[in-house]
C-alpha cells in the first residue's frame, strides 16, 4: 500500500494509538509497527517517534513514514458485483466467501457485507467497516428499497403486481410489505423487475412461490439509491465515490 493515501470521508476522529493507526492503514501488524517506531522510520509532526503506543489525532497531526505523509482511513466503502457461488460472509471453512475475493489491502480494515445475497444470486453487494452506516441501511425501519432483475419461469402477469403491492402471504404466514413489480417481457420465461422494501429470509424467491412461479435468475442491481456500476464483472469491486457515500448517507 503506498504511504500518501486519499482521506476516505472520514467523520471527525479523537485521537488513537499510532499503533493501531498504521497497522489499520495496513502497515503490518502492532509488533510490527512497533519494530518500525523504534527504527525511526515514523514520525509525528517532523519528529521521530520511538513508542508506537502514544495517542495522535489524525485530523491534526502529520505522521510519515519513511519521509512520506499517510492520510488515515476510517472506513472503507467497497462496491462488488457478487457472483454466483460465493457466500456472503466474512469468513467460511469450507465456501469461498466475498472478502476472499478482495485484495489483501483491504483485510486490516476487517469489512463485512452489507445484508446478504443468497449464493446463487449475483449483483450489488455493500462491503464497508462502517457499521453504523451499515446498521442504518439495514434497519427494517428504515425501509430502504432494493432492486431486482430477474427472469421467472411462467408467464408473469399484471395479477402478480397487484397481489405483490398489496403484500404476499409467505410460506411461513409473514406478509410482506407492497413491493413494486414491473414486468419488463412475458413468455415461458419471463422478466421482470421487483423493488422491495425489506429483506426476508430468500424474499424475492419466496413471493413469487407465493404466486406459483419459480425464480431461476436473480441480481441485485440497486439498493437504496445506490445503483450497481455495470462495468463491474461478476467478482469485481471498487470503492465507491464520495458521492455515493454521501447519496447512502443522506438516505438514511
Amino acid at each position: 500500500m503506498g504511504a500518501l493515501l486519499k482521506k476516505n470521508w472520514k467523520k471527525d476522529v479523537e485521537t488513537v494509538r499510532l499503533d493501531k493507526l498504521l497497522a489499520n492503514m495496513g502497515y503490518g501488524t502492532r509488533k510490527e509497527v512497533k519494530k518500525l517506531c523504534k527504527s525511526g522510520a515514523v514520525k509525528v509532526d517532523g519528529e521521530p517517534v520511538k513508542d508506537s503506543s502514544i495517542h495522535v489525532n489524525p485530523d491534526t497531526q502529520e505522521v510519515e513514514i519513511y519521509g512520506e505523509i499517510i492520510q488515515y482511513r476510517e472506513f472503507v466503502y467497497l462496491m462488488m458485483n457478487k457472483p454466483q457461488g460465493v457466500i456472503s460472509a466474512t469468513e467460511d471453512l469450507v465456501e469461498e466467501t466475498v472478502v476472499d475475493l478482495l485484495d489483501p489491502e483491504f483485510y486490516t480494515f476487517d469489512v463485512f457485507p452489507v445484508g446478504r445475497l443468497d449464493k446463487d444470486t449475483e449483483g450489488l453487494l455493500l462491503l464497508t467497516n462502517d457499521g453504523k452506516l451499515a446498521h442504518e441501511l439495514l434497519s427494517p425501519k428504515k425501509h430502504v428499497p432494493k432492486r431486482y432483475f430477474a427472469r421467472i419461469e411462467g408467464r408473469v402477469t399484471e395479477a402478480d403486481g397487484a397481489a405483490f403491492r398489496a403484500g404476499v402471504t409467505l410460506d411461513d404466514g409473514y406478509k410482506t410489505l407492497p413491493a413494486e413489480l414491473t414486468i419488463l417481457s412475458q413468455g415461458s420465461v419471463s422478466e421482470i423487475e421487483l423493488v422491495i422494501y425489506e429483506g426476508k429470509y430468500h424474499q424475492v424467491k419466496r413471493m413469487f412461490e407465493a404466486v406459483g412461479k419459480k425464480v431461476v435468475y436473480l441480481k441485485r442491481i440497486a439498493m437504496g439509491a445506490l445503483q450497481l456500476d455495470e462495468a463491474l464483472e461478476p467478482g469485481e469491486y471498487r470503492e465507491l465515490t464520495e458521492a455515493e457515500v454521501e447519496l447512502l448517507r443522506e438516505k438514511v
